[in-house]
């Protein structure tokens, strides 16, 4: 699956003739074979292990580049750092307000809640909508465990 999702992701900036050099060509299977939500430094430290030319500007700019073909998405969770994630798969996100983890939620419905959405926005503000990112908020298990919200230790 990540094989045919990084081939889609290539030919989509084949398509508007974005220059595709070894490290983006990286960064971009990074981003779709890593599904932690990381920040530009933890990609750069991930990435310096195996390959130590690659740098922070060239992680920033990438994203950046891949943010702007509409490949990856910028979240914030609280914390103050901007967190990266590849949407190939049109996905929400669920976002713990203790520690700030980051969680997929896959579901198929999603598609058909963001066209909702989106006809919704437009119909009460008449803005041509030209994508949704969907955050929900809340306390993820382990920290309902840690700060005693419940008493299920699975």
């Amino acid at each position: 699956m990540a094989e045919a999702e990084f081939d889609r992701a290539v030919a989509r900036l084949k398509e508007h003739q974005v220059r595709l050099t070894p490290q983006r060509k990286t960064i971009l299977n990074y981003l779709i074979t890593h599904h932690t939500h990381p920040t530009v430094e933890m990609i750069l430290a991930d990435l310096q292990k195996h390959d130590d030319s690659i740098s922070m500007a060239t992680v920033y700019n990438t994203v950046k580049l891949l943010v702007n073909y509409h490949l990856v998405i910028e979240l914030e969770n609280g914390d103050g750092s901007t967190h990266y994630d590849y949407f190939g798969h049109p996905h929400y996100h669920v976002i713990c307000d203790n520690c700030g983890k980051i969680t997929d939620v896959m579901d198929e419905r999603f598609a058909d809640i963001a066209k909702e959405l989106a006809q919704v926005t437009k119909d009460n503000t008449n803005y041509l909508v030209t994508r949704s990112d969907v955050d929900v908020h809340g306390i993820c298990p382990e920290c309902q465990v840690k700060l005693g919200l419940t008493n299920n230790r699975s």
